[in-house]
């Protein structure tokens, strides 16, 4: 599941007015449009949030979550072929296996999320019998998630507007580093976290990565790139990249080897940036480069 946070945010919240219930796949037959660790949350008001099919069977995984909340037990069961629920097929002709466990409160789903916030993996344990809690490690019976898709985006112009309202609406945490005093108001004004840049060739405190992290480089002006793409590379990260021709590519990189980096770092980077080559228009680079970063983050887990 690429981000589970709203499905634990939901079930934070909901616990405030009661009992709720996790929903999770643990295992799924032949197609399946969710993959085992999926997760749905469910109030005991039958609201839920998340989903396992295109909405054939959210109703159904709700109402036996009820079931186990008020039984107080979890409850396993099978959608799909081969399943008892004779009115309940999926179109893709599959079947998943689901188990539910009903919370007391908010303590799992807070101790989720504040895992998230330290941006480690979260192990979590969810046995047949008995309640879901965080593990050690990940091992049989133990779902893995990883901490979510965060971007570091440095630029300007309306690229880095549009890769904003994209990754916003993705689900992905986005801090923008801009020179650009208008761009940083804008963004700020709209929730995003953004930073102004003051000076080239200076280090940026802002520019803080980790292995689940993308740096994304969207400069017109060039000159303000080669120091804050060296502080990247210096920094553990599943991606880098930057945006420009193969020939501006080409100066990119004698700009780095001149500033101390390694050729082995910059073979690295992502350049042109994006699935989709000549992608000229804000929006089409925008989504052109969040396709190659979703691409790439989806791969970790595997």
């Amino acid at each position: 599941m690429l981000n589970p946070a709203p499905v634990f945010r939901f079930l934070a919240d909901a616990a405030q007015d009661g009992p709720t219930a996790l929903a999770t796949i643990t295992a799924v037959e032949g197609t399946s449009t969710r993959n085992p660790g999926t997760h749905m949350g469910i109030a005991a008001n039958g609201r839920w949030v998340g989903s396992f099919s295109g909405g054939c069977v959210e109703a159904a995984v709700a109402a036996e979550a009820l079931l186990a909340i008020k039984q107080g037990k979890p409850r396993q069961f099978r959608l799909g072929a081969g399943s008892p629920f004779i009115d309940i097929r999926l179109p893709c002709g599959g079947a998943m296996e689901i188990v539910i466990h009903p919370l007391t409160d908010g303590a799992l789903a807070r101790a989720v999320l504040e895992g998230f916030a330290a941006r480690q993996p979260l192990h979590l344990r969810l046995p047949k019998d008995g309640a879901p809690a965080l593990a050690a490690e990940a091992g049989d019976g133990i779902v893995t998630h990883l901490p979510p898709l965060r971007l570091v985006v440095a630029g300007q112009g309306d690229s880095v507007a549009a890769l904003h309202r994209l990754a916003s609406a993705f689900g992905a945490e986005l801090c923008v580093l801009t020179p650009d005093v208008a761009l940083a108001d804008a963004l700020e004004g709209v929730g995003c976290s953004a930073f102004r840049l003051l000076t080239q060739g200076a280090p940026c405190p802002q520019l803080q990565l980790d292995l689940w992290s993308a740096a994304i480089f969207y400069f017109h002006d060039h000159d303000w790139e080669a120091a804050l793409i060296a502080q990247a590379l210096s920094q553990p990260s599943f991606y880098v990249g930057a945006m420009g021709s193969l020939r501006t590519h080409q100066m990119r990189c004698e700009a780095l080897k001149a500033l101390g980096v390694s050729s082995e770092a910059i073979e690295s980077i992502r350049a042109p940036i994006g699935l989709l080559r000549a992608s000229r228009d804000p929006e089409m680079l925008a989504l052109s480069t969040l396709a190659e970063v979703a691409q790439a983050y989806g791969a970790l887990s595997r």
